[in-house]
């Protein structure tokens, strides 16, 4: 006598992964065990609510455009969307969906992919930062300041900054000490620009801030002062090595509408700055 089969829905909650069967509408018909497990609500719980409820506010546009893809009936293998735990924590799912015309049904398998989106957000703050002092690298601060400069007139100040005397300190104290001086005077940037306000490690010693609205010369090189100073109440503490700052400015339109041109007026204006010619903070 030939054995007997176990119910499909025995067989589907041995599975580790989560699967779903909704409606059209996208109300859930059905949910296996691995749905509690991950999710945390039972089956009684969700069986007839749209899965929209549960999914994070922020994903239900690119969820909406997923459900209309597989509706249309093009098959997506590889979603992302985020759903919120029955205890308020969030866990990223990777679907694969199926709309299943005979059946009226919609059908999807999903695991979590939280540990995998934390090692690609780990990674994406790799390339888009500078690992010793943490902030924006060259490459990020190229597109912040092509975004910025996008529509062609919003006023823009870039301010370009490098350290004075920071080569002796390499030499006579160590790299060690370089970079506790690299690190604090990041964090003294940071804190002393104003919000909405960027700032970038762009080489050894030198950074650039981005001051968007911020379109007059004199407003901008008043912004520049406040970092002259911030940098200066910092190094009176005694862990801070002292140095100073050569600041050049350029601004949008007056200077330039293009990043290249921008970058480099505010360059020369720090080189000249730095060798008693220029305008700037720290002339």
């Amino acid at each position: 006598m030939p054995p007997t089969l176990p119910p499909p829905g025995e067989i589907l909650d041995l599975l580790p992964d989560v699967v779903c069967v909704v409606d059209p509408q996208g109300h859930y018909l059905a949910v296996n065990a691995a749905f509690e497990r991950l999710i945390g609500y039972r089956p009684e719980e969700v069986l007839g609510r749209r899965m929209t409820e549960l999914i994070h506010p922020d994903d239900h546009a690119t969820t909406a455009q997923a459900v209309q893809r597989v509706m249309e009936g093009r098959p997506l293998p590889h979603f992302r969307n985020r759903y919120v735990r029955r205890d308020g924590g969030l866990v990223d799912m990777q679907w694969s969906a199926r709309w299943l015309p005979d059946y009226g049904v919609r059908i999807a398998v999903g695991h979590p992919v939280t540990e995998l989106r934390d090692l690609e957000r780990r990674l994406e703050f790799m390339a888009a930062h500078d690992p010793l002092t943490r902030l924006p690298n060259r490459h990020r601060l190229r597109e912040e300041l092509d975004r910025l400069l996008a529509d062609g007139t919003r006023p823009l100040a870039v301010l370009y900054l490098d350290l004075d005397g920071f080569k002796a300190i390499n030499d006579r104290h160590g790299h060690a000490l370089g970079d506790q001086v690299l690190r604090e005077t990041a964090a003294g940037l940071r804190q002393a620009l104003r919000h909405g306000d960027f700032i970038a490690r762009v080489g050894g010693d030198e950074f650039v801030a981005l001051l968007p609205d911020c379109g007059h010369a004199a407003d901008a090189r008043a912004v520049a002062g406040m970092l002259q100073a911030a940098l200066d109440q910092r190094q009176a503490q005694p862990s801070f090595a002292r140095i100073g700052v050569s600041i050049g400015v350029a601004c949008c339109p007056a200077d330039g509408r293009d990043a290249e041109t921008l970058l480099r007026h505010a360059d020369a204006d720090m080189y000249a700055a730095k060798h008693g010619r220029g305008r700037a903070a720290g002339a």
